[in-house]
């Protein structure tokens, strides 16, 4: 479904309305001055630059910088002993691992591979970085493994002070569902404050944007952690479920980021009338990506941020 009804505008109006009575809140303000100190355009680079550089990698990160994105997009998940990691799936995915003996992982035993039961050390003695990738041909290929969130943070940070450039924002995503629930992760509660304590120690607050698919995280960190911003992923397929996800979380997150495909005027108008962004995935052909910022997007989440500067 690709056409945002009038119910949804509805139920944005009404929550707006509902939370009037709490503008005061500090918090409110706090994230108020977050959200304008994003980018006019937010250029995010997926999972760093999925696209040409291994996933979810320091040199992926550090690349995409050297790109121009203003955002890094990125995934966390957790091992056995508590250590957050960048990691799109909660298992060794087999289309960009190598194992320890160099030898590759079968699609069908891939979840067998589950990181939340290896603990950090045992995590490293996989390679996320040499096998050639069967979907991004042109992806550089390096050696490389999984890293600590607090290992990027520190990278970039070491990165832009070089560069003499100011920091850019993060986009984490957080990889839950309640079906995996203590099988590949911890359950909202424990995943939501495992990660403020990395960002917390880093002091990156107020670089931080968190974003699921799962609401139940989001709702999690707007009660305890009001001041976080947070975004609200939309799946391609579940247009028709936006208002009841922000019916059941009782607030408007900060940003909406749906599939590309699901963006209509509509859409931007009704999320716009309230001050929240619209920040569409994964765009990676750039006459769509013109089309989008045509139509009033307020950033792009590609594979292939270099398309920004072409």
């Amino acid at each position: 479904m690709k056409n945002i009804s009038k119910p949804i505008l509805i139920l944005l109006i009404l929550i707006a309305c509902n939370n009037t009575k709490k503008m005061a809140d500090p918090n409110d303000q706090y994230k108020k001055t977050a959200l304008s100190a994003l980018p006019a355009f937010d250029k995010e680079g997926h999972r760093g630059c999925r696209g040409l550089m291994p996933e979810n990698t320091i040199p992926a990160m550090l690349h995409a910088i050297g790109l121009g994105v203003t955002t890094l997009e990125m995934d966390i998940v957790f091992t056995k002993d508590g250590k957050a990691i960048l990691s799109h799936e909660p298992f060794f995915n087999h289309e960009i691992t190598t194992k320890p003996d160099g030898t590759f992982i079968d699609e069908s035993a891939e979840k067998n591979f589950n990181i939340y039961e290896m603990n950090y050390e045992e995590v490293q003695r996989y390679d996320v970085g040499m096998k050639p990738h069967p979907r991004f041909p042109s992806q550089e290929k390096m050696k490389a493994t999984k890293p600590l969130l607090a290992d990027v943070f520190a990278a970039v940070k070491k990165d832009m002070m070089t560069r003499r450039r100011p920091f850019p924002f993060y986009n984490i995503e957080t990889k839950t569902t309640e079906a995996t629930d203590d099988i590949y992760h911890p359950k909202p509660a424990a995943f939501v404050d495992a990660l403020m304590k990395v960002i917390k120690e880093n002091q990156m607050e107020e670089f931080v944007i968190i974003q699921s698919f799962d609401i139940r995280t989001l709702k999690y960190l707007h009660e305890n952690y009001p001041y976080m911003l947070t975004s609200l992923l939309i799946e391609e397929n579940e247009g028709n479920t936006i208002s009841d996800k922000i019916k059941a979380m009782g607030f408007m997150p900060d940003i909406v980021s749906p599939h590309y495909s699901l963006v209509t005027k509509t859409l931007l108008e009704g999320w716009h009338s309230h001050n929240r962004k619209v920040i569409p995935w994964t765009v990676n052909d750039k006459k769509e990506m013109e089309r989008l910022r045509a139509m009033g997007v307020d950033g792009i989440i590609s594979d292939y941020p270099n398309l920004f500067n072409e």
